[in-house]
């Protein structure tokens, strides 16, 4: 009772994830190292110190830029402090340590003069590329990948979404386990003197390591039937939405792309929303009303980035199904980045991997640019020419939501049954069901009841047969 006295009631849930999610966040210029905290409190409180590193393979040097750049964001939302960046240009990444003999003894260089403890990879690493590299320069390195499941970590709140995390984590680790290495390595056996054996050669082998993976593979087979059984519970709730006649429209899109805010902006859900990548992982489904009245569902789905690990995607397939499943797809883009189109075609990599997994058609797709007042206006004349037909918002002002609402309506699928009925006023119900789930063309008050003329869903139809307007009440 006395917390809450503390907390204002105006504050949106969203508000109060956030104020939560900076509580223990370092400040700058105050020492943080403290002994007696527990382990999640010091990795959000002290700030690694981190060096990244880029192979260049294809494409221009403007978008290796960007996607270290991008790098960059994904390693401050984890908690780190990014101290130097590092691309080299090759044809293909070196399969040893990913960036070539030359440039691992720069890269320790730049490290030793930096002071700083993790390297970040702008890639994924193999097991041997992860070794090579970490033996070399001293520190922890880390890839792309398992910094994208560090910030997942992080965010997840729901029972799901940290299941599905941790099911990722647990598939990119269990080839990534390490022993005692080679030079302790006790995995031999056989007579005294052979090839194989000897004094101190003979015993039970890396049992440590072999009872980690059993204990890691029979995690992964419960954590599976866990998500599955949530599957279910979504499949009913997304069967009830169906039965019930209301169309959903999924918003997807490139992370940090304003999904969030266009959801509160058109539906006032008050999620959280914070300038940061991945700040939001749960789908979040909301009601809302097109301009004419008609009900239908909103789903803020989780974001999508280039090269988006396997896992995930994996892990996150029932929440990913909610993009299928959906009559209408508003995919978002950030009209202020760079390269907007790098967004536009990552996004589409994803939805295009959906519909193979599902062998099924995408429902059909509005792209919608946000952020435009963030956006310069020679940046917006190149959208408007790369996506003909998107419609132009900012959720933050509110500007274009109304357009948006309007393009939504029309693309949403429509009763395919006209009516004209009268319905008596003692039935009232059957009104306000042709208003939830049909569209009203006409509607008038007589004497004898409710005249309506409205399109609607065979099953409605069939209940409204009997108050035709060319016969008679039952």
């Amino acid at each position: 009772m006395t917390e809450d006295l503390y907390r204002p009631a105006d504050l949106s849930l969203g508000e109060l994830e956030l104020s939560d999610r900076a509580a223990l966040r370092r400040v700058a210029g105050l020492s943080t190292e403290l002994a007696d905290i527990t382990e999640v409190e010091y990795r959000q409180l002290r700030l690694e110190q981190v060096v990244l590193v880029g192979v260049w393979t294809e494409g221009s040097a403007q978008q290796s830029e960007a996607s270290l750049a991008e790098l960059a964001r994904l390693a401050e939302t984890a908690g780190s402090r990014v101290l130097e960046g590092l691309i080299q240009r090759r044809d293909r990444p070196d399969p040893a340590t990913y960036v070539g003999r030359g440039k691992v003894d720069e890269l320790a260089g730049v490290v030793a003069a930096t002071g700083a403890d993790t390297v970040i990879c702008d890639g994924e690493l193999s097991p041997s590329q992860l070794r090579q590299l970490e033996s070399r320069l001293k520190v922890k390195v880390i890839d792309r990948t398992a910094l994208i499941l560090d910030i997942f970590a992080q965010h997840a709140r729901s029972k799901e979404g940290k299941a599905q995390v941790e099911l990722a984590q647990l598939q990119y680790l269990l080839p990534r386990l390490r022993g005692w290495g080679e030079a302790l390595s006790r995995q031999a056996g056989g007579r005294a003197g052979g090839g194989n054996g000897g004094v101190g050669l003979r015993g039970p082998g890396e049992t440590k390591i072999e009872t980690d993976r059993r204990r890691i593979r029979a995690r992964i087979s419960k954590l599976r039937r866990e998500i599955s059984g949530m599957a279910v519970v979504r499949e009913t709730k997304r069967g009830r939405r169906t039965a019930n006649a209301v169309p959903s429209v999924a918003i997807a899109g490139y992370t940090n792309a304003g999904k969030s805010s266009l959801l509160n902006a058109m539906t006032g859900a008050g999620v959280l929303v914070e300038d940061a990548l991945f700040a939001t992982l749960d789908a979040t489904t909301r009601r809302s009303t097109t301009p004419d009245g008609r009900v239908y569902t909103l789903t803020d789905t989780v974001g999508f980035v280039r090269h988006l690990p396997h896992q995930l995607v994996e892990a996150f397939r029932s929440t990913l199904d909610e993009v299928a499943d959906a009559d209408l797809i508003v995919h978002v883009v950030d009209g202020s980045d760079v390269m907007p189109e790098w967004q536009v075609s990552a996004v589409r990599e994803v939805l295009g991997d959906i519909q193979k997994r599902r062998d099924l058609a995408m429902p059909p797709e509005l792209m919608v640019v946000n952020k435009i007042d963030a956006a310069n206006e020679v940046s917006l004349a190149r959208l408007r020419h790369l996506l003909p037909g998107a419609v132009f918002v900012s959720a933050h002002t509110g500007a274009g939501t109304d357009e948006l609402r309007e393009r939504v309506a029309e693309l949403l699928p429509r009763p395919e049954r006209e009516v004209e009925v009268l319905v008596p006023y003692a039935r009232g119900e059957l009104v306000a069901r042709v208003h939830r789930e049909g569209e009203v063309l006409t509607e008038r008050h007589t004497e004898e009841g409710t005249r309506l003329r409205a399109r609607v869903k065979p099953d409605l139809a069939g209940v409204l047969a009997d108050f035709s307007a060319d016969g008679t009440s039952a």
